[in-house]
Formats: structure tokens, sequence, C-alpha cells
């Protein structure tokens, strides 16, 4: 098993795991790292440019970990709102 899950059902990516903890401490640094990173950047710093790769890194990283877990409740919404619509429609229609 590994430390960081891939695979999600849509009501175990609902609970809080630790894939959550994981990246709501990596995102204030990979923006933190981003906005200094393009600031420093743009004085043609070269610490500037070394901030802003570590901020894509972290962003990526961040994405990796929590994409899963979103897609599978996104999969799920999107599932029973086609279904809400399609129920909608056949209330309404005025054909059978």
């Amino acid at each position: 098993m590994s430390f960081i899950r891939r695979n999600w059902t849509p009501e175990e990516a609902d609970k809080w795991t630790r894939e959550d903890i994981i990246a709501i401490v990596i995102s204030p640094f990979a923006y933190a790292f981003l906005m200094i990173g393009v600031a420093l950047s743009l004085f043609l710093f070269i610490w500037g440019f070394v901030f802003l790769l570590i901020g894509i890194i972290l962003t990526g990283i961040m994405h990796w970990i929590i994409d899963p877990k979103l897609k599978a409740i996104s999969n799920e919404y999107e599932k029973k709102q086609r279904e809400y619509i399609e129920n909608l429609e056949k209330i309404v229609s005025w054909r059978e």
C-alpha cells in the first residue's frame, strides 16, 4: 500500500484523509513560493527563478495528490445532476 492513495470511491473521497492534510500543508507554501518567485523573477534575481521552480513543483505535487479525490467527487456529482435533469424533463415534458 502506497503512502498516497490514488483510487477513490465518491463516498471515500468525501471524507477527510491524510491526502487532504498533505494538500492543506503544501498549498500555502506552493502559493508563497509562486508569488515570491514571480516577483523576484521580474527583477531578474536568480533566487526568483529558483523560488518559482519550487512553487511550480509544489503545485504539481499538490495537484497529483488531491486530483483523484476531486475527480471521484466530481464524477458522482455529474452523474446525480444528469439523473436529476432527466427526471425533471420527464416531469415537465408535455409529451409522453
